[in-house]
């Protein structure tokens, strides 16, 4: 089960959000997303878990809750959007 999570700190590391989804089961993949020149966490994040259970159970008890300072909003992730190229 594929999870996005939101309202993340910008200072937070991949390793963080891993060690936060790992505690309610097997993180299969996380990806934060970051600006590409700066590097640093645009605050939201992607987690792919085991299992819908865990996945469920981490949006659960995640989602409105606050880690470090802030209210961490925590949904089941839609498909991405097929997008045009803009050619100029």
């Amino acid at each position: 089960m594929k999870l996005f999570i939101g309202s993340l700190p910008y200072n937070i590391t991949e390793n963080e959000v891993t060690e936060l989804f790992g505690y309610y089961g097997t993180v299969v993949s996380t990806k934060l997303v970051t600006d590409q020149f700066t590097g640093q966490s645009k605050g939201f994040a992607f987690v792919e878990m085991s299992n819908r259970s865990e996945g469920h159970k981490a949006m659960e008890d995640l989602n409105g809750k606050i880690y470090k300072h802030r209210h961490l909003v925590c949904n089941e992730s839609k498909p991405a959007k097929k997008r045009k190229h803009r050619w100029r």
